[in-house]
């Protein structure tokens, strides 16, 4: 399956040359490994797409609804990371 999602140039540009490897999106759709994401490129100045897309697999899903090991104090004063390995 091919699922189509926006992403802003910021966020295209490092998918594009590779430095970034890794996506965080609400679990608001339906998403499986194998499955590819179509990210089109979205100029939030514009409110248009620029026509730049790339196709990418998805390799390791992560989901969940709570992180137990952080409060939520925690959380609304710092925010998360989410981090890419290799």
């Amino acid at each position: 399956m091919v699922i189509k999602k926006k992403t802003w140039p910021e966020q295209y540009e490092a998918m594009d040359n590779g430095s970034k490897t890794f996506d965080c999106r609400l679990d608001d759709f339906e998403c499986n490994v194998g499955d590819s994401i179509l990210f089109e490129e979205w100029d939030p100045i514009k409110s248009e797409y620029t026509g730049r897309s790339l196709e990418k697999r998805v390799t390791y899903i992560l989901k969940t609804k709570e992180v137990k090991f952080f409060t939520d104090k925690d959380i609304a004063e710092n925010g998360l990371q989410i981090f890419s390995l290799e």
